[in-house]
């Protein structure tokens, strides 16, 4: 798709990411990361993510509490 993230951007951000399991397994990181940036970009609400993302919930989330850290 035209906003995912190409191999060597997501082998630089990879490393980057928590990896401790902690409660619930996390999701696809490389999709969340994907569905955050397709928004982001279009400028198209939450709600409207495409499913192949995943929920837009889990996505909205993740992007909420990576601006609270």
């Amino acid at each position: 798709m035209r906003y995912e993230l190409a191999d060597y951007e997501w082998t630089a951000i990879k490393p980057m990411l928590p990896n401790k399991p902690r409660g619930v397994p996390r999701v696809n990181d490389r999709r969340v990361l994907n569905g955050i940036f397709w928004v982001l970009r279009s400028g198209a609400p939450w709600r409207d993510l495409p499913e192949a993302f995943g929920p837009y919930t889990t996505c909205y989330n993740r992007f909420v509490r990576s601006l609270v850290r």
